[in-house]
């Protein structure tokens, strides 16, 4: 009877000693909400700062650079967080060829690798609406030899290649049950890129900003703010939509399932809203930025999915980490960032860290549980011992 008193208890130490280290991880590396890390500025911290701060201070577990910048590579070593790199839309010509994707690797991903955790290669940045014909014939065979490059230095299964785009790549997306990509591009370039990610195991890229759809009568339906005027009924399929983003992001996934493509995974690599803009333009504030992108992160990562993709969640890079001084354009163009280069917040959409609290919080909980564990434990098998060596764990 004492050998399986001190077996079952020892049983419930084990336990109780997994749940207690799962739970102090979970939610860091389970996270998939992303930030897109851009540099058109000339005021930024210095990287090592950067990836400090978001490694200690955010809750943020990936981002995405648009280019290749060795400092900021070297800055996110030894730090965990997933960095997507970006080969840029004019190197795409030059990366249909074998020797140069092989040089491309070995100078701006290789030196890196594994103290950077580089998961993802982008090919160029939203190239079918550049309307360059050179680039859009390029861009499925660079993708393709890049990833031959991969191979050959046994590097395919720790990165991914894909390349994002804007929804200029749709002709039809009202109702989304219509959405349809662009005659010529669809089957041209869009059929064999989406049988590229299928082989590959790769997402489908797509930049969807409900901010430059919206206008004053669908303000809310773009904020995903509650309101009788912000629904919207597909006549086809008869589904309600209470918000933009979820209706971008279907017309999407109408669009390649027509192609036969309903398999491959959508990510949203860029979506974010300006907090300071244009007089003429209406929900151009932090409170309207705040709203968005706190709903956005509650929704992507709740599992509702939507409605012609239910119960999953979708991986998402913010744009941006910073307010950009240099980018041309409009002032909203300036102002999309979540931090000030001084790293300061611009709004709080709950991505700071709050450790002190969280573990206390989280302390106490854990405290009072197994307390509760073991004193059932002294309750069946007399084990005061192991109470003690219980406490232990969460103290």
């Amino acid at each position: 009877m004492e050998k399986a008193s001190t077996a079952f208890s020892a049983s419930i130490f084990t336990a109780i000693f997994l749940l207690v280290s799962t739970l102090y991880t979970q939610g860091v590396e389970g996270s998939i909400i992303g930030v897109n890390y851009g540099t058109v500025a000339n005021n930024l911290p210095p990287p090592e700062q950067v990836a400090r701060f978001l490694s200690e201070s955010t809750i943020i577990s990936s981002v995405r650079l648009f280019d290749t910048n060795a400092d900021i590579l070297r800055a996110f070593a030894h730090t965990g967080i997933a960095v997507t790199v970006t080969a840029t839309n004019d190197q795409i010509p030059n990366l249909t060829r074998i020797d140069f994707a092989q040089e491309w690797l070995k100078f701006n991903v290789r030196p890196y690798i594994p103290a950077t955790n580089i998961v993802r290669i982008f090919v160029g940045n939203e190239v079918i609406s550049t309307a360059n014909k050179l680039l859009i014939a390029s861009l499925v065979p660079a993708m393709e030899t890049l990833h031959t490059a991969l191979v050959g230095a046994s590097l395919d299964r720790r990165i991914k290649i894909s390349t994002p785009h804007s929804l200029g790549i749709l002709s039809g997306s009202s109702p989304p049950s219509t959405g349809k990509f662009r005659q010529g591009y669809d089957t041209h370039v869009l059929k064999p890129l989406l049988s590229f990610l299928r082989d590959t195991n790769s997402p489908f890229m797509i930049n969807p900003y409900p901010f430059f759809g919206s206008s004053p009568e669908t303000l809310d339906y773009a904020l995903f703010r509650p309101s009788s005027a912000g629904v919207m009924v597909d006549e086809n399929t008869k589904l309600s939509y209470t918000n933009m983003l979820d209706a971008q992001l279907d017309s999407v996934f109408s669009a390649m399932k027509l192609l036969g493509f309903s398999d491959v995974e959508i990510v949203i690599s860029e979506t974010g809203w300006p907090s300071l803009g244009d007089s003429s333009q209406v929900g151009v504030d932090a409170e309207s930025a705040a709203q968005y992108n706190r709903n956005l992160m509650q929704h992507v990562t709740s599992g509702a999915g939507t409605p012609l993709m239910p119960n999953r969640t979708f991986e998402t890079y913010i744009f941006a980490l910073f307010n950009e001084d240099l980018k041309p354009g409009p002032t909203c163009e300036r102002n999309f960032g979540l931090f000030r280069p001084d790293m300061t917040p611009v709004y709080d959409i709950g991505i700071l860290r709050s450790t002190v609290a969280a573990a206390s919080k989280f302390h106490h909980a854990a405290y009072f549980s197994v307390l509760t564990i073991g004193l059932l434990i002294i309750s069946n098998h007399g084990d005061h011992n192991m109470l003690c060596k219980l406490l232990v764990v969460v103290n």
